[in-house]
């Protein structure tokens, strides 16, 4: 099967996560990913050993690539990753601040000596500014960006349980580098990208910041309620909770009417439109849990299905393992074959098949063959 990059060579001296998500998605679209990692590997194959005795992580971000372990600071490994660069159509690092510059390959010099190449730089903070030479972790970039502030329940801030400004800066990376290479196909030239952890962040803490610039104050933390749509969160059934949402007023008369019936109350002023919810959430609340705490969890449900209410299921990652809706993959290990959520878009109406998860410098002696002097 032919894929759209299966042309391109992509050059990673990347670690962690936003970089290998960004690879990683390259290697699914059929790019050959040459992964280089320092001697001692990757430090994300260390997090855990969950998968097969293997890092979740270095798992799902590692797939369809190659390794080769190289220490960038002696000559003779110095030389062979510029002579894989020399051939290559995509450079990416996310080493720390001004490593891979210090190492002699810096964007600037390498589109310099090779003006198709498309070189991603992968970084904290960016590359100029105040925070310009800070490391930052997903952890960091959470706090430091105000998500955390805007995450949790009222009684503090939280983090997300995932690595959103890693995968944030991955993918807005991926997006660059197609972008990138469309635009080499028209004008022949490659294209120094630089991409963020905070900058990626920052885009998706949008609507907060709006409001806290326009609004004189951001969204308060909510827990599974949403801070600026009412109602839109999580509610008790006498035997458990369901997560529903309304999004505009023909669903809120319909929600009163079918689910609560008690029409009457989507014309009470306090409720009248959604910033009026919004501003009286506890009444309105109160008026929810009144009728659904008489409920049972599948009673409730038929009542929002038949009104045609959107809702669903607070779930567990236990039953998110046995959701019907949930589409698997498998990708070979060292350690065996390890099922993976599949890629998001179908092509063509086909699950992407994904390549071997590599062990360390794998392709370490092939690859030296290959470009050899």
């Amino acid at each position: 099967m032919t894929r759209p990059l299966d042309d391109i060579l992509v050059v990673s001296l990347e670690q962690a996560v936003a970089a290998p998500y960004c690879s990683s998605r390259l290697a699914d679209a059929g790019a050959r990913v040459i992964k280089v990692e320092r001697p001692e590997g990757d430090f994300a194959r260390g997090y855990d050993r969950v998968a097969r005795g293997q890092s979740a992580y270095f798992v799902w971000l590692n797939r369809g690539k190659e390794s080769i372990a190289l220490n960038i600071k002696a000559e003779a490994d110095k030389a062979l990753l510029a002579r894989m660069v020399d051939r290559a159509d995509v450079f990416i690092q996310n080493l720390a601040p001004g490593a891979a510059a210090r190492a002699g390959f810096g964007s600037e010099d390498l589109r310099r000596r090779h003006p198709r190449l498309v070189t991603c730089d992968i970084s904290g903070y960016g590359e100029e500014g105040p925070y310009a030479e800070m490391k930052a972790y997903d952890l960091l970039v959470q706090a430091e960006s105000g998500l955390a502030a805007i995450t949790g329940r009222p009684e503090g801030p939280g983090r997300v349980g995932v690595s959103v400004c890693d995968i944030a800066a991955g993918m807005y990376a991926y997006m660059a580098v197609l972008e990138a290479l469309i635009a080499r196909q028209r004008s022949g030239a490659g294209t120094g990208l630089a991409v963020s952890l905070f900058d990626g962040m920052a885009d998706w803490m949008t609507v907060p910041l709006l409001h806290q610039a326009y609004g004189g104050r951001a969204p308060a933390r909510a827990g599974l309620n949403h801070p600026s749509i009412a109602p839109y969160g999580a509610y008790g059934a006498a035997d458990g909770e369901v997560v529903l949402s309304i999004q505009n007023e023909r669903e809120w008369r319909r929600f009163c009417a079918e689910v609560l019936e008690r029409p009457a109350l989507a014309e009470d002023p306090r409720f009248a439109d959604n910033p009026a919810r919004v501003a009286n959430r506890p009444a309105l609340d109160r008026e929810i849990a009144a009728v659904f705490g008489t409920l049972g969890r599948a009673a409730l449900i038929g009542r929002l299905r038949a009104a045609g209410i959107a809702y669903g299921a607070l779930n567990s990652v236990a039953e998110l393992e046995r959701h019907p809706q949930l589409r698997r993959a498998a990708a070979d290990t060292p350690g065996g074959a390890v099922e993976l959520v599949a890629p998001p878009a179908r092509v063509g109406g086909e699950t992407v098949a994904l390549g071997a998860v590599p062990a360390l410098d794998q392709h370490g002696a092939s690859i030296r063959e290959e470009f050899a002097a």
